[in-house]
């Protein structure tokens, strides 16, 4: 009744007022399409067992690229003009660590063996992660580097051919102005620690996992797996993730025990020193060779002067496949991760392809490969952009969709580094509703790093992931929040997220027509969305367009 009551308004508001165009009767057209029960029937078929969780080098993610290939066709997308298909294709190797891994730590004139999977990890894996002679450890604190709050734990030593050893935290703070107070920021995060220690000479790093896993088990989910990289990112810098049970041991003999470090944590007193300990690593690995895909339909601007910019519109296709057994099912469906995503990319295509007058800039619409294992297929993309990333304004990422019909705000994960913030803002305005920030408890799960809107931001285009708010008119807080932590500890990344589970498809299609809007927004805009001053991913907005990459 409701929905008949809002195309009754709006049909006679257009009726009456000169102020509204044929363009806004398009665009309302288009919008009311948006159906839920479309969006259903593709995820029946993404996320069913005959895609076999769409892991990379599957035959399941490779009917589920041919399907959307077969869609964009079907909505009249342009081809990547190259090559005149909708396929990106991207070579990958696969590489798997073997037991007989040997990782060792050298201490006074001991040597202790440390065991795979019990005792450590690799980040990135293959034949070229290889450290021959015992080399030396530099502990550095947070390996975090960040001159807004003149904080730099790489300034009292040298870290150059020398293995880096952190925390995966960060400062603790109760300032707003030193580090966010207790808001998580960007420096928290591994990839960004990894590479500013890379950055700085090292020859590898060891992470400490201090705050973000609450047991070595769970470190054991999202790793022990097949590491797999893009053909060409030759693995020559040691990565690992170690377990804190034997993380004393880093400490022997050094100026500093892992217990003074715990204490120097909790009174704001970290040090950064060289430790006595010293490390060699000789991998053994199982590797494979395949070609996966990015899919790519673009729909051209309307615009003379603005049809030359564009608006990315992403989402990642692929899960993690099979995998251990759970209840006697393998099949790690992804169903809300993120088959949904994907699905709703898939009308958002139909929808934008409906419009008699199409939006002023191109849209890109992208269904990414690769995000599971490391964003890859993005870093992909941005590595051979299809057209050129100084000329694309912005990317809006798609990785979940809400649970319940009656929410009442969003969450716009990244929004405060840009003017992003602001699209999203006028957006939820028109629908009543609110903007919220990532609630504390979900600040590493929906972290801006954990999805492909990071890959975008690093190459210096605004990027913005929306995600469902924890206000709703029909259900308390606590009763959205239980529902989204039962779904992280029972469901992510288990066989169970499929699709016996309720999915709410007219939340799903509430959530696209928010999408819809300011994705339509953001692409007949006159201004571009802008990074804020103070973002971290200015400095490549500005390099990109002065080399006009």
């Amino acid at each position: 009744m409701k929905s008949f009551f809002l195309k009754l308004f709006l049909f006679l508001f257009i009726l009456c007022s000169k102020n509204f165009s044929q363009e806004t009767v398009d665009y309302f057209r288009a919008f009311e399409s948006i159906n839920g029960d479309s969006i259903l029937k593709h995820l029946q078929f993404l996320a069913s067992d005959e895609l076999e969780g769409r892991g990379l080098g599957s035959r399941g993610i490779k009917l589920a690229a041919n399907y959307l290939a077969e869609k964009f066709n079907e909505y009249d997308l342009i081809k990547i003009p190259s090559t005149d298909s909708y396929f990106q294709e991207i070579p990958f190797i696969g590489s798997t660590t073997l037991s007989s891994s040997e990782f060792n730590f050298y201490i006074d004139e001991k040597v202790i063996s440390l065991k795979y999977s019990e005792d450590y990890f690799l980040y990135k894996s293959g034949q070229q992660t290889f450290i021959p002679l015992p080399t030396e450890l530099v502990f550095v604190g947070y390996g975090i580097v960040a001159p807004e709050f003149d904080y730099n734990d790489y300034q009292a030593v040298d870290i150059t051919g020398k293995i880096a050893v952190f925390l995966d935290s960060e400062p603790l703070s109760n300032d707003p102005e030193f580090f966010n107070g207790d808001e998580i920021t960007y420096y928290s995060f591994a990839e960004v620690k990894r590479q500013t220690a890379l950055q700085r000479g090292a020859a590898g790093t060891i992470l400490i996992p201090f705050e973000k896993y609450s047991g070595w088990e769970n470190v054991t989910k999202d790793f022990a797996k097949e590491d797999i990289r893009l053909a060409y990112d030759i693995t020559s810098n040691f990565s690992v993730i170690i377990n804190p049970a034997i993380a004393k041991l880093i400490f022997n003999g050094s100026q500093y025990s892992f217990d003074d470090i715990i204490e120097m944590h909790q009174k704001h007193q970290m040090k950064s020193f060289p430790l006595k300990t010293k490390i060699s690593f000789r991998g053994n690995f199982k590797e494979r060779a395949f070609v996966g895909k990015n899919i790519i339909g673009i729909l051209p601007g309307s615009d003379d002067q603005l049809k030359d910019s564009y608006l990315i519109i992403s989402t990642h296709y692929d899960h993690v496949g099979i995998g251990s057994p759970i209840q006697n099912d393998s099949i790690y469906n992804g169903a809300l991760d993120n088959a949904i995503g994907v699905s709703v990319l898939i009308e958002l295509a139909r929808a934008f392809s409906s419009l008699n007058t199409k939006p002023k800039r191109t849209i890109i619409f992208i269904a990414l490969t690769g995000e599971e294992s490391g964003l890859l297929g993005s870093i992909y993309y941005t590595d051979n952009p299809v057209f050129p990333l100084y000329k694309t304004i912005a990317n809006v990422n798609i990785d979940g969709i809400a649970f319940f019909r009656d929410f009442e705000s969003v969450i716009g994960v990244g929004s405060e580094y840009s003017s992003l913030e602001n699209n999203l803002s006028e957006t939820a305005e028109r629908y009543q509703i609110s903007v919220e920030k990532i609630p504390k408890e979900f600040e590493q799960l929906t972290s801006f790093t954990n999805s492909d809107q990071y890959t975008f931001a690093s190459v210096g285009v605004p990027s913005i992931l929306v995600l469902e708010g924890l206000q709703n008119r029909t259900k308390s807080r606590e009763e959205v929040l239980q529902s989204f932590i039962e779904y992280f500890e029972l469901r992510y990344h288990t066989p169970k997220d499929d699709l016996n589970q309720f999915i709410d498809e007219v939340a799903a299609e509430r959530h696209t027509k928010i999408l819809f809007d300011l994705c339509y927004q953001i692409a007949n805009s006159v201004d571009e969305p802008k990074w804020k001053s103070d973002s971290p991913f200015l400095k490549a907005r500005l390099r990109s367009i002065a080399e006009k990459k």
